[in-house]
Order: C-alpha cells, then sequence, then structure tokens
C-alpha cells in the first residue's frame, strides 16, 4: 500500500532537523533516515529540501558543522546543535505547542446549527 506524501507546513523542517540534531552529532543522510524512522515513515525528507535547510541553519548559526568519517569510512559533513540553536529550538517547540493546541482546539469544535 503506497503511503500518501505528507507536507509539512512551512518552517517545520528547520524544527525538526534542529531537534534531531539536538540528540546527536549527525550527517545529513542520517538526518533524514532518522526522520523517516521515528515517524514511521510518514516524513520522507528529500534531498533537495535536506541540503537548503542545513545550509540556512548553518548560516544562521543554529548550527555548527565538521567534517569526519563516517560509519562507512567516508567523509561526512556532521552536524550539531550551538547554543544559539539550542535557544531557537526552545522558542520552535513552544510556537509548535501553542499552533497545534489551537488546532486541536478548531478541529475538536462542533459546527454551528
Amino acid at each position: 500500500m503506497i503511503k500518501p506524501k505528507t507536507d509539512l507546513p512551512q518552517g517545520t523542517l528547520d524544527m525538526l532537523i534542529l531537534r534531531v540534531v539536538a540528540l546527536e552529532p549527525i550527517h545529513g543522510y542520517g538526518i533524514a533516515a532518522r526522520l523517516k524512522q521515528i515517524s514511521k515513515d510518514v516524513l520522507q525528507v528529500q534531498q533537495g529540501s535536506l541540503y537548503p535547510a542545513l545550509h540556512r541553519l548553518e548560516n544562521r548559526k543554529w548550527l555548527a558543522a565538521e567534517w569526519r568519517p563516517s560509519e562507512t569510512g567516508r567523509e561526512a559533513k556532521y552536524y550539531s546543535l550551538t547554543k544559539a540553536g539550542e535557544k531557537q529550538l526552545a522558542l520552535e517547540d513552544d510556537n509548535w505547542q501553542r499552533l497545534t493546541a489551537a488546532v486541536r482546539l478548531v478541529m475538536k469544535s462542533e459546527a454551528a446549527p
């Protein structure tokens, strides 16, 4: 059975990347694989979305990056969360909790007669 594609709301990918990188330093392919695994295959981030997001987060100083050998022995760029990234992740999480709670209230509301 083919699962329907789920598009992420604007800005959500950045938050999810920060959350995955907060767990441990990880390379781009690992980030995509972790998101897919944790979401039970619902979130499948394409390279065309992932790598521009990683560059954007690095430019904003929310991620730091260094080249080092991966599990396969090949060089890979590993990303880690900076202090500024930790603060941004906390802010994003607060905003997400507020937004999803508001959406949940609307979705559970009964239609007017």
